[in-house]
C-alpha cells in the first residue's frame, strides 16, 4: 500500500477525526514556517517576541506594526490542504480543527469558526491590552499608514496588540477549553504540518494518543513524536491531504 492508503486504512471508519495543524500546512500558500531550513526563526530571534518586550518597548511595538502591515504574506490564500480539511469536516468525519496558525487561512477556506480553534490567536484581530476593546484591523492599518507608528486604543488610550499569542503570554482560555472538549470527543487525530515541538499546543494531539486513539502525521521532515504515529507521511500537505481526504470521504 502507499503511505496515503495506509493512512486511510488507519482512519477508515472514524467519524470524529481531530485535525491538528501547524505552519507546514500554509507554506504552500507562500507563508514560511518557523523552524524549517528557511523558516522565520532563521531570520528573527524568537526570544525577541515576548509579551513583556511588546508592552515595555514602544520602539519594538512600532517595528511590530511595520512588520504586520508591510508583510508580503498578507495576501496569502488557502491552498488545497486547507480546502481538504474543510471538506473533511463538511463530510461529517471530523470533530473539528485545532490550529497553531495565526494566518486565518482555515476560516478563509470555509472551515466553520464554531469548529475551529486558533490556539495562538489570529493576526487579523486587534485588541487593547488594558480595557479589552477590540479594534478593526483595517481601521488600525489606516491609522498606521496615516502616520501613527504605534496606534493606541481609541477608548482608553491603552496599548493595542494583534490577538496573536506572544511568548510569555497565556493562550486564550476559551480556545483552550474548546480544544480539550474536541480531544475528549476525538476517535483519532490527523496532524498536518506541525513538528509537535511547541507546548502546550502539542499536548492536544498527544492527549488523543494517550487516550488510545491512533495518530496520523503528514509533515515535511521529522517531528518530535513520529514514533507515536501509526502512519507518518513525509511530504507536502497540499499534495497529500486532498488525496487522503477524498479517499476517506469516498469510503465512509
Amino acid at each position: 500500500m502507499t503511505d496515503v492508503a495506509s493512512a486511510a486504512e488507519v482512519l477508515a471508519g472514524r467519524s470524529r477525526i481531530l485535525v491538528f495543524t501547524g505552519a507546514g500546512i500554509s507554506t504552500e500558500s507562500g507563508i514560511p514556517d518557523f523552524r524549517g531550513p528557511n523558516g522565520l526563526w532563521t531570520k528573527l530571534d524568537p526570544d525577541d517576541f515576548t509579551y513583556q518586550r511588546y508592552v515595555s518597548d514602544r520602539q519594538w511595538r512600532m517595528e511590530t506594526w511595520e512588520r504586520r502591515f508591510a508583510s508580503p504574506f498578507r495576501g496569502a490564500l488557502p491552498n488545497a490542504a486547507h480546502v481538504a480539511v474543510s471538506d473533511l469536516y463538511r463530510s461529517g468525519l471530523s470533530v473539528g480543527c485545532v490550529t497553531q496558525n495565526i494566518d486565518g487561512l482555515h476560516a478563509a477556506a470555509g472551515f466553520p469558526r464554531g469548529a475551529l480553534v486558533e490556539l495562538h490567536g489570529n493576526a487579523s484581530k486587534v485588541h487593547c491590552i488594558s480595557c479589552g476593546d477590540e479594534a478593526d484591523i483595517d481601521e488600525t492599518e489606516a491609522r498606521w499608514r496615516s502616520g501613527e507608528a504605534d496606534p493606541s486604543c481609541s477608548v482608553c488610550g491603552g496599548i493595542l496588540k494583534t490577538k496573536v499569542v506572544f511568548f510569555g503570554e497565556d493562550m486564550p482560555q476559551r480556545e483552550v477549553t474548546h480544544a480539550w472538549a474536541m480531544v475528549a470527543e476525538a476517535d483519532s487525530v490527523l496532524v498536518i504540518g506541525s513538528t509537535l515541538s511547541v507546548y502546550p499546543a502539542a499536548f492536544v494531539p498527544l492527549e488523543v494518543v494517550e487516550r488510545g486513539q491512533p495518530m496520523v502525521i503528514v509533515n515535511q521532515g521529522a517531528t518530535d513524536h513520529d514514533r507515536l504515529a501509526v502512519v507518518k507521511i513525509d511530504g507536502q500537505a497540499g499534495e497529500i491531504v486532498p488525496t487522503l481526504v477524498s479517499t476517506l470521504i469516498a469510503h465512509r
